[in-house]
């Protein structure tokens, strides 16, 4: 349900300062002002942070629904920015939202993390899927884009309703475990988990209201 965002790789890394994350709030996929995100991160790769936080739960909802191992998700999402990031100066402006052509790239990343694991564990039976296969079709990526959205919402709980989100449906913890790692009984913990729920169900209401 939701991820700690992968740290960014080789040049990447540290790229914090840029376009301000208001600017980016604004820009829709395929809009004007993602467009000038772009350029901008062309003209000067530190801007691309500004990309990164834009697109971020994006990318990982599309990387997550295929590889479902959530450390393997993480590395293949850094990978998909890393590459981008590299080939950004090729990159064309053709009125199409710039996640398409990172999901190409997480399309491809996949295929190369599956054919990874293949050799260290080989199964023969299961050969991984071409990259045309993994191409995310229109229907998907409003499924993405839910996802992406519940992402989000779920980083900006309290801290405490966030951990028990992410120790029940990321880590597959029970109530006990977790109560026994957050030193709280296991009715608050069930108390917490209800209200971090209602929290995310009010606020996907409210945003699609």
């Amino acid at each position: 349900m939701a991820t700690r965002r992968p740290a960014r790789k080789g040049s990447a890394k540290g790229v914090a300062k840029g376009v301000p994350a208001e600017a980016s709030a604004g820009a829709a996929p395929g809009s004007p002002a993602e467009r000038l995100l772009v350029e901008a991160a062309q003209n000067d790769p530190a801007k691309f942070a500004a990309l990164y936080e834009l697109q971020f739960e994006r990318v990982y909802a599309f990387v997550a629904s295929r590889v479902r191992d959530r450390a393997s998700a993480e590395d293949v999402t850094s990978e998909v920015f890393h590459k981008a990031l590299a080939n950004l100066a090729s990159y064309e402006w053709r009125g199409v939202p710039f996640a398409a052509w990172l999901l190409r790239i997480a399309a491809n990343a996949i295929v190369d993390h599956a054919k990874r694991a293949a050799r260290e564990f080989p199964a023969p039976d299961d050969p991984p899927e071409p990259a045309n296969d993994l191409v995310v079709q229109a229907s998907e990526m409003r499924a993405i884009e839910h996802r992406a959205q519940l992402f989000r919402l779920v980083e900006q709980l309290p801290a405490i309703q966030k951990q028990v989100v992410l120790d029940r449906f990321v880590e597959q913890r029970s109530i006990k475990e977790i109560a026994q790692r957050l030193g709280k009984t296991e009715g608050a913990v069930k108390q917490l988990q209800l209200r971090a729920v209602q929290n995310l169900r009010a606020q996907m209401e409210g945003s699609n209201g």
